[in-house]
């Protein structure tokens, strides 16, 4: 399932949107023209990603809370205290669209 969620100018490069796609939140990050998404849920706190700092330089969201940082690319943890990796999904960009790919 695809799903709109805005258009990429409503985006702001570096930062993070929460989006709720069916059920699901969902963080949103721009880094340039690419978009990312990734479950808006640290694994190892009840802490919304989207509240985080979005680190552009390795493609990361840093959780507000205890500082563990995410791969926007694979969900992976890359610093302790989380240890366990959050969903990600696939963002595309389709005439000035974003859409995001639910499995």
């Amino acid at each position: 399932m695809k799903q709109k969620v805005c258009k990429l100018d409503e985006l702001v490069s570096g930062k993070a949107r929460r989006f709720m796609v069916g059920s699901r939140a969902i963080a949103v990050v721009r880094i340039d023209d690419k978009v990312y998404a990734i479950g808006d849920k640290c694994s190892h706190a009840d802490v919304a990603l989207s509240d985080g700092e979005v680190l552009c330089d390795t493609k990361e969201i840093e959780c507000i809370r205890h500082a563990s940082s995410f791969s926007l690319e694979t969900g992976k943890p890359n610093t302790l205290p989380a240890t366990q990796p959050v969903p990600v999904y696939v963002a595309t960009v389709d005439n000035d669209e974003v859409f995001i790919e639910l499995n």
